[in-house]
């Protein structure tokens, strides 16, 4: 008994000393949420402009080339592959697609357009027109719909056509959103869209619309649709004097300060900015696709948000909205990324999986598909994720879908917030300007541990808030599947300050450091001195007294291409490159080390809030030479010897997403 008591009495003592786990577990998407592609017959370029479901579980899918496809058996049940039968053909891009009240309807380039099926036979025999709209034969004027709102009309989008370096309203109402009632008639609803490919009602009814970045459009964007609202770009304001408009601002109303979107409309009526920014190239760079988590979906405890796909970098995001004094605002997390091609639909299936339609030509996306059409399936398991983050009056409150660790969620080092907004101007995009530090001075842990309530310094009405969590663990030590969101802030809510106390005071110095960038007036900052980076040499170096011995010429051309694909230069050659970026997109050009230019590519997405302020240049040995950022229509040349050791060298475009087809060979020979 003694030395059973003594052995016992060790034993304890041994496990009191021994270190608790601290094994932490890294989650990943693949986890949670499995990507299934659909197989597509060879021959059927399913290049996907719209998506919708009929009543037998068969999706109808709209192409890009005019063509309406009835797939059944999306699903693949029983490993049985599915089935395509074409329905309607011979139209002109076909960019949304609706099955209302027995019906499908279509909308192309100049038309909403009822599709029936009269004789039975599995395809359209008739294709009455709707509703029409003129077109000025500009390429860029495509046309998205129709989403049914909550009186039953047919909401439509119009995209502005582009000239040069901007967008223009060459034809009557583009850059508009219309609404089609049931007996036809059209009504004028909000202006000042861009390039509005997805729009969506929330839980509310309410209308939100996806925008990307361009003229006027510092960075992408959902917004909240009022009738009457101008959303940003004048060019639409063309039409703003006819009857029916329901907008009565004029284009010379506008002011091109390029101080941010929020600050002017305090002084423009009828302005309104954006509910949720999405950070250029962080979370997207061509926000397209557009969908409420409502009962039809199944994807983890987030009922009620929205989810926002991307085209240029073929991954999704998931927004969590709140209605603060009147006006929608919240915040935009990464949700699922590795998608075949570029997202541009989403739909729901009757077993609450996503489908995923996409294309990429003309565009270019991370994902190097030319289409795709896939299907995101939650396994049931649930991250441990950022469930919502939502303003306070001094502050934020995140809601955690698991109980936290509360020493890891009370530790300040877990956290980093910081701030920083984009330009209103005419230039194309817009670097991040007015960054600025947010020091947390209170950390409230929930009792059941699924809240962390952040008394936070220098919040800034209107401004983007990048709210960081890379140290908070759950109680089981998962890491966050995604650890940062942008919250926009809109406004701040009434309500009670946390008290802060001896219990949950910032005991850490956390300096506080606020600064305000100059304000550029170029589209791109350019380097701050041009020979001090012997990568970007813009004047003819001194020596060259006989000039350049090989000057080249390089463009670019539709579909994300250069016009020159392959270039000859003899080793240790004086060479002149000139770049003309005669696109209606931002480009560089980036001499690379043979094979390197996916590493390159890489690297720029990866630059953050100061890849665009960088040209999108990373400073990694495996860049040999660079152009700036040049916006549309802008040219610049630079100077450089060629390699001495001799090989097929590259140059790429490092834009996010560009890189992966926007690219050619710098052939070196002896």
């Amino acid at each position: 008994m003694l030395c059973l008591a003594a052995c016992t009495a060790a034993a304890v003592s041994l496990f009191a000393q021994a270190p608790a786990d601290t094994t932490i577990q890294v989650q990943k998407e693949e986890d949670f949420y499995t990507i299934q592609t659909v197989p597509i017959p060879e021959g059927i370029l399913l290049e996907v402009g719209g998506m919708t479901f009929l009543p037998d579980d068969a999706l109808a899918v709209s192409t890009r080339r005019g063509e309406v496809w009835i797939i059944t058996n999306p699903y693949m049940k029983n490993g049985a592959r599915p089935q395509y039968r074409l329905f309607a053909q011979g139209m002109h891009e076909v960019l949304g697609l609706n099955y209302i009240n027995g019906d499908i309807y279509a909308v192309q380039r100049s038309e909403l357009t009822r599709l029936r099926d009269l004789d039975g036979d599995g395809e359209a025999d008739e294709y009455e027109t709707v509703y029409s709209w003129p077109l000025a034969a500009n390429y860029h004027e495509f046309s998205y719909g129709p989403v049914l709102d909550k009186e039953g009309n047919m909401i439509i989008t119009l995209n502005l056509a582009w000239v040069g370096d901007h967008g223009e309203s060459l034809s009557k109402w583009h850059g508009w959103m219309i609404k089609i009632a049931p007996d036809g008639k059209m009504k004028p609803f909000a202006a000042g869209m861009r390039s509005p490919a997805a729009f969506a009602l929330n839980d509310k009814g309410d209308i939100f619309y996806a925008e990307n970045q361009g003229d006027w459009v510092g960075s992408g964007s959902i917004t909240h649709v009022a009738e009457g609202d101008f959303v940003g770009n004048p060019a639409s304001l063309v039409w703003s004097h006819l009857p029916g408009s329901t907008v009565t601002l004029k284009k010379e109303d506008i002011p091109d300060t390029g101080e941010p979107k929020y600050d002017v409309a305090k002084r423009v009526p009828g302005l309104k900015p954006p509910s949720v920014w999405f950070p250029h190239t962080i979370l997207g760079i061509s926000t397209a696709g557009l969908i409420n988590y409502d009962t039809n979906g199944k994807m983890g405890p987030f009922e009620g948000q929205l989810f926002v796909g991307d085209q240029g970098q073929s991954k999704i995001m998931r927004v969590y909205l709140e209605k603060v004094k009147g006006v929608y605002q919240g915040v935009v997390f990464p949700f699922r990324e590795g998608f075949s091609s570029g997202i541009l639909r989403l739909n729901w299936g009757s077993d609450g999986s996503m489908f995923v339609g996409m294309t990429s030509r003309g565009w270019g996306s991370t994902g190097r598909a030319a289409y795709g059409l896939q299907r995101m399936v939650w396994n049931g398991k649930t991250a441990f994720e950022m469930k919502t983050i939502q303003a306070k009056p001094d502050g934020f409150e995140i809601e955690f879908t698991q109980p936290v660790d509360e020493q890891s969620a009370r530790d300040v080092a877990s956290y980093h917030i910081s701030s920083f907004t984009y330009k209103f101007h005419h230039n194309y995009g817009s670097p991040v300007i007015n960054q600025g530090s947010c020091p947390i001075k209170a950390i409230a842990v929930s009792p059941d541990r699924l809240k962390v309530r952040l008394v936070v310094d220098s919040l800034r009405l209107g401004y983007i808030h990048e709210i960081k969590a890379e140290g908070v663990l759950s109680a089981e030590r998962n890491t966050l599947l995604h650890n940062f969101g942008y919250y926009t802030l809109n406004q701040l809510p009434d309500g009670e300050k946390l008290a802060i106390t001896a219990e949950n005071r910032v005991t850490a110095a956390v300096p506080q450091h606020v600064h305000t960038m100059k304000q550029e007036t170029a589209t791109v900052p350019a380097k701050a001195s041009k020979t001090s980076d012997p990568k970007y040499v813009t004047q003819q170096p001194s020596g060259w007294t006989k000039g350049a011995d090989r000057t080249i010429i390089i463009g670019t051309k539709p579909g994300l291409k250069f016009d020159v694909e392959s270039v000859t230069v003899k080793a240790g050659s004086r060479v002149k490159l000139l770049f003309n970026n005669n696109d209606d997109m931002l480009h560089n050009l980036v001499v690379t080390k043979p094979g390197a230019a996916d590493n390159v590519g890489e690297a720029a997405t990866k630059l953050g809030l100061n890849g665009e302020k960088l040209g999108f240049v990373p400073s990694i040995p495996d860049v040999l030479f660079h152009t700036r950022l040049l916006g549309p229509t802008e040219k610049e040349a630079i100077y450089f010897t060629a390699p001495a050791q001799p090989g097929d060298y590259q140059y790429v475009c490092t834009y996010p997403g560009h890189y992966v087809v926007m690219r050619g060979v710098l052939r070196v020979t002896k």
